[in-house]
């Protein structure tokens, strides 16, 4: 079933915004990226509005209460860590 997928990121690009004075300066134009057409299992979309499930090897994402029949919408809550990218990297 397709699906539309909600990725958010870090709202900020820097860990104090605002401190040069204007927090909307730094703000994050990416932190969202919206994947439509997304394949998903049918028996996701039966779901309750908030409840957890996890995209395999994705991350953690929640039913949206905009998702409506044949058409359902996911928000990533929580990603999974790549620790073995984090290996690649040092050898």
């Amino acid at each position: 079933m397709a699906a539309e997928v909600r990725l958010y990121s870090h709202l900020f690009n820097r860990p104090d915004p605002g401190a040069d004075g204007d927090a909307l300066a730094d703000l994050n134009p990416d932190s969202l990226e919206v994947l439509t057409g997304a394949l998903v299992e049918p028996a996701l979309a039966d779901g309750l509005v908030g409840e957890a499930v996890q995209f395999e090897r994705t991350g953690y994402f929640a039913l949206d209460p905009e998702s409506r029949p044949g058409r359902p919408v996911f928000n990533r809550t929580v990603g999974l860590r790549d620790s073995w990218a984090k290996v690649q990297t040092k050898a």
